[in-house]
């Protein structure tokens, strides 16, 4: 579902929060442009541990396949720019 802003800003959280019960996501499109997105918080959620897990997987091929550093904590601050 697409939502301009200017019925958002009109209109208020009210009508996202009906908008909610019968749309998984809702799209805010601001000038003709979607812009942002609104989501349940369950689905929210969802979607972050599912980004985390994801990282974690990631993060244990690169271990496995011996894709890291070991360095102090200075090189590495020094390496990245820190």
């Amino acid at each position: 579902m697409i939502v301009t802003a200017n019925d958002l800003k009109v209109k208020g959280i009210s009508y996202l929060e009906g908008l909610v019960k019968t749309y998984t996501e809702i799209v805010i499109s601001v000038r003709g442009r979607n812009k942002f997105v609104v989501l349940p918080i369950e689905e929210y959620e969802r979607l972050k541990e599912a980004d985390l897990e994801m990282a974690v997987r990631e993060s244990e091929e690169d271990y496995r396949k011996g894709r890291y550093t070991v360095e102090t904590a200075a090189k590495h601050f020094k390496r990245v720019g820190i």
